[in-house]
């Protein structure tokens, strides 16, 4: 299975991505962590990573595309993948391999998203930072919604339930959806 976790940051996207992958025995693939791991080389590449991470914008597309490509190329994805935060625009769902199964949309205020990004304490989670993020998901990623929903693969999830409700409602979706594959 292919599947993409989005929302904002601080919607519970990343913890439900992992507990699927988890459970399906998928790699789990966050697309900020492969951009931070890749900020912290010498080269110009690096360089222009650090500078948008830093300041709250998106890593420069063709950056990004690459940087996936070169991760959904090893064999451990041969058989499918967990992918979150990915794409962030319309440009970056070119980067998207084809047959995507599922994507799960994680819906939640912005203030309960400022709320989570600073209580989990990371250091590029100032506030400034955060509502630059914010609003670039706003401007940029949500309109990619209504492109999966004319797909029919898009599940809207409520991140403000608990974990548990949470990881419940993925799992019979993705149930539901072996069942109908059978």
């Amino acid at each position: 299975m292919k599947i993409l976790f989005l929302g904002p940051q601080g919607s519970g996207k990343s913890t439900q991505a992992k507990l699927v992958a988890q459970k399906l025995d998928l790699p789990y693939i966050e697309m900020g962590q492969l951009l931070r791991e890749k900020s912290n080389g010498s080269d110009t590449q690096a360089g222009e990573i650090r500078q948008a991470l830093e300041v709250g914008d998106l890593v420069p597309d063709a950056i990004t595309i690459k940087t996936l490509q070169e991760r959904l190329a090893k064999s451990d994805c041969k058989n499918g993948f967990v992918l979150d935060g990915y794409p962030r625009n319309y440009a970056q769902v070119e980067g998207l391999p084809s047959g995507i199964d599922r994507v799960f949309y994680f819906k939640i205020s912005d203030e309960e998203a400022v709320k989570r990004l600073i209580d989990r304490g990371r250091h590029d989670d100032t506030l400034e930072v955060i509502s630059r993020r914010l609003e670039l998901f706003h401007r940029e990623s949500e309109p990619l919604l209504t492109y999966f929903r004319q797909q029919g693969i898009i599940a809207e999830i409520d991140g403000s339930q608990s974990i548990n409700q949470i990881q419940e409602e993925i799992a019979g979706i993705i149930q539901n959806e072996n069942d109908q594959n059978k």
